[in-house]
């Protein structure tokens, strides 16, 4: 088991008997496929915000679902999610990996209620399938603006293109 991977038990219950190591707490998720500087900077945003960060990752089957392979493009992930876990774990700013199989992170932000919710620059509140949730039990949303223009489906395509 690598060091920094919760169920959502196991977080409930660090959070529940730490609350001073853990509030407040910053959540955000995504699929964190192939890490880039855009990825690292906006992680360095959100754990800012409060005292721990915990990432909810897409599962492979979940990344699958939300970004179904193109014509000329590889299927999606790239890389295993426990492996993707482990990477993000190795990060300063992580304090915890959450994989989750869904299309939206709305049940583990439920379960977990975080203080703060945060998302890229390149979502708004009103299309964020996150946001009733957070707002339904008063937590904050903060949409971090987004540093470096770069994406995983443009490192993929710049390869292939090469």
């Amino acid at each position: 088991m690598i060091s920094g991977i919760y169920t959502i038990d196991a977080l409930q219950e660090k959070i529940a008997t730490d609350r001073d190591r853990w509030r407040p707490l910053v959540f955000t998720n995504g699929c964190f496929d192939l890490l880039h500087v855009g990825h690292v900077r906006y992680l360095q945003k959100a754990k800012a915000l409060g005292r721990a960060l915990v990432v909810g990752l897409n599962s492979d089957r979940s990344v699958q679902t939300i970004k179904p392979t193109k014509p000329g493009q590889p299927p999606r992930p790239i890389v295993p999610q426990m492996q993707r876990a482990e990477v993000l774990c190795a990060l300063k700013p992580v304090d915890g990996v959450i994989i989750f199989d869904g299309t939206t992170a709305a049940p583990l932000i439920e379960a977990v209620q975080p203080d703060i919710y945060v998302k890229g620059g390149d979502w708004t509140v009103e299309t964020l399938p996150e946001a009733p949730t957070v707002q339904a039990y008063g937590g904050r949303i903060e949409l971090c603006k987004i540093e470096v223009p770069t994406s995983t489906t443009g490192i993929i395509l710049s390869i292939l293109n090469s």
